[in-house]
């Protein structure tokens, strides 16, 4: 399982993703989830990847064998362009593999999430579903996940302001993001990869990989929980002459 997670605000972009991709009694794998294309001054993407492996592996290839010749995401003229870029990579995929994967019950599973910016264009986030279709982020809804989203969403719903929310502050949401849903599942875990992407800088400057033995992510999680913890004891007390029903 994946969960990778794009968070668009008005000073630029955090994404963030896991590294887990098997989890079972015997066997725990791990594998990078985070690509970044980037020409210096000029353009910057940072590429986030769920579903199978084998997939989202040739996709990558591709995508970083064009850009060495200058070709796809090197010469994309705007990010929805290059989300396109990427969809035409999927859609390629799937007309090779496809067939042989759904003769034996495999199912063809890859969603992207595409952030960055080229230079005298703004910052931009996109999903890429595995039709190759793209979805845009928007100031109403400033962040994008893809894998085990769920568990993750509340906080980030709750949160994340285009307009209002700093950008560090955004890369704390969404690391309690990431703590909540590795704490939920199991299938999703450490390192963790977070770039945090300030625009017009066309440069990334910012990047941390977190262990689970990493202080700031453990100081992240044990605050958290006692904030939350905090919070329900502060809440006022429930009425329950006034409100409550008999039974």
């Amino acid at each position: 399982m994946t969960y990778c997670l794009g968070v668009m605000t008005r000073k630029g972009l955090v994404l963030t993703s896991d590294s887990r991709t098997n989890s079972g009694y015997d066997q725990v794998n791990i594998c990078r989830k985070m690509y970044t294309f980037v020409l210096p001054g000029e353009r910057v993407f940072v590429l986030l990847a769920s579903g199978s492996l084998s997939l989202t592996q040739s996709i990558i290839t591709l995508l970083s064998r064009d850009f060495d010749q200058g070709k796809g995401l090197a010469a994309a003229p705007t990010l929805y362009d290059a989300a396109r870029v990427v969809g035409d990579q999927v859609r390629l995929m799937s007309d090779i593999d496809r067939a042989a994967l759904e003769r034996d019950d495999f199912r063809f599973n890859v969603h992207f999430i595409l952030g960055g910016q080229i230079k005298g264009a703004a910052h931009d986030l996109y999903l890429i579903y595995p039709q190759g279709n793209p979805l845009r982020a928007t100031e109403d809804s400033p962040f994008l996940q893809i894998g085990e989203h769920k568990y993750g969403r509340p906080i980030l719903v709750r949160g994340i302001r285009y307009e209002e929310t700093p950008l560090e502050e955004a890369a704390k949401y969404a690391l309690i993001s990431m703590d909540s849903t590795m704490r939920s599942n199991v299938t999703v875990g450490p390192p963790i990869d977070l770039v945090l992407y300030e625009k017009d800088t066309l440069e990334i400057t910012k990047r941390r990989r977190l262990t689970s033995t990493d202080p700031d992510m453990r100081d992240i999680h044990q605050q958290w929980e006692l904030a939350l913890r905090r919070g329900v004891t502060d809440l006022p007390e429930i009425d329950f002459e006034t409100f409550g029903q008999k039974i």
